[in-house]
């Protein structure tokens, strides 16, 4: 039986072995913590194929440049001289073109929807309930140029194949939420997106994957890596070495410092997002919703919890959590939802964690190049949980040499190598 090793217990390590296990692999997971609070836990919960605009575009460079100093804005960049945040930056900025946001969009949509495919599948097993609901998804505007951005992307979802989504005016919008004022000109609906509750989700696959034979590793930070040739022959801990047939690079924002114990390069930095969930919510929402330019997102859970979200702070994993970055998600849910007094909770009950982000906004997923036996799948940004199931599934792919689900040739791991 050939051996996968994954590094990396998030949502795309897990659904890696999800698939792999059952096309007959035996499979180890390795995670540096306990499995228990990666960044595949504390997202909004989208699965969505309404995000088919990649983080890298030019009006996010201009406005990311006039944030840089606002400790409060919704994208952020922490100004250092660090090797790797200038050449991130260089390409970021390089790549971040209209031509590029055209490109983008074919294989954000297919991979999305391959993956809400692949979860609406996971239902069926035994044991999995993770409050999933396809109901759509709200973005939300209040200004002209707010306006002017949701016709462009309507036409643009119509041009892909996403013909079920629609404007509504601030009439039909307030009709879908007529538990609470809304304080907002219209709305686009997504009627093509789903959400989850991600805790759940990762708790069903942290029971499944066990009882299916999957072997999980908590506290194995991988330190060294062993090779023969153009080959990973082992992978070695800070407490065990494994030898592998196969191995996934699966370390989302860490993904960079591990490739490198490899000597492969990934052109990634983490990006710091925080949210906070009200259990028992007093306020009621019936949709998910992103709130254009308060850059923040909500989302209704589980029946009877609300998640509030955002931020992209471009930084490293030692710099200490600002608690005022979770104010402005607030700020900006209050401006929409004006009946929404939530005061700031203490930092014990925040969560915040790091997304890796490429240095494009699309995934790498695929072989390396340089190591026969490896494959790359990371860099989702702030789509991991979105992407997940269908990286899995890709990833399960390639590596049993099958023809892939959809044409992966735009996530080349060494594209920019």
């Amino acid at each position: 039986m050939a051996k996968a090793i994954i590094i990396g217990g998030g949502i795309i390590g897990l659904s890696s072995a999800y698939y792999l296990q059952q096309q007959g692999w035996q499979v180890t997971v390795l995670d540096k913590g306990d499995f228990s609070d990666n960044c595949s836990y504390g997202n909004c919960g989208y699965i969505c194929p309404s995000h088919f605009i990649p983080l890298a575009t030019p009006g996010v460079v201009k406005q990311g440049l006039k944030w840089m100093w606002n400790s409060k804005s919704p994208f952020y960049v922490q100004p250092k001289l660090d090797f790797n945040l200038i050449d991130w930056g260089m390409k970021f900025m390089r790549i971040a073109t209209p031509k590029h946001v055209n490109d983008a969009a074919i294989p954000l949509r297919d991979i999305a929807m391959l993956s809400q495919k692949e979860y609406v599948s996971w239902l069926q097993q035994p044991g999995f309930n993770f409050a999933y609901e396809h109901k759509g998804l709200l973005e939300i505007f209040q200004t002209d140029a707010g306006e002017a951005h949701a016709h462009h992307t309507i036409e643009k979802a119509h041009e892909i194949g996403l013909t079920d989504t629609v404007l509504l005016s601030k009439e039909q919008l307030q009709s879908l939420e007529p538990h609470t004022p809304l304080n907002a000109r219209g709305a686009i609906l997504f009627n093509c997106d789903a959400h989850c509750y991600p805790n759940k989700l990762m708790q069903n696959l942290l029971q499944y994957l066990p009882a299916a034979g999957v072997q999980l590793k908590p506290n194995e930070e991988v330190v060294q890596i062993e090779k023969k040739g153009n080959r990973i022959n082992k992978v070695i801990t800070t407490i065990s070495a494994f030898e592998a047939d196969a191995v996934v690079l699966a370390t989302g924002s860490w993904s960079r410092q591990v490739a490198a114990l490899m000597d492969v390069k990934v052109a990634m930095m983490p990006g710091r997002g925080y949210s906070y969930t009200l259990e028992n919510s007093p306020y009621k929402v019936n949709y998910p919703a992103v709130l254009i330019e308060g850059r923040a997102a909500i989302t209704p859970m589980d029946g009877n919890k609300i998640r509030f979200g955002g931020t992209m702070e471009i930084t490293s994993h030692k710099t200490p959590p600002r608690s005022n970055r979770v104010q402005g998600i607030l700020d900006a849910v209050k401006r929409y939802y004006p009946e929404f007094d939530i005061p700031m909770p203490t930092m014990d009950k925040i969560w915040y964690g790091y997304r890796p982000v490429s240095a494009d906004g699309l995934p790498y997923i695929g072989r390396s190049k340089k190591i026969d036996n490896l494959v790359i799948a990371t860099g989702h940004s702030m789509l991991g949980l979105s992407l997940g199931a269908g990286t899995g599934k890709l990833v399960s792919e390639i590596l049993q040499g099958k023809p892939t689900s959809m044409n992966i040739a735009p996530f080349n791991p060494d594209r920019f190598n």
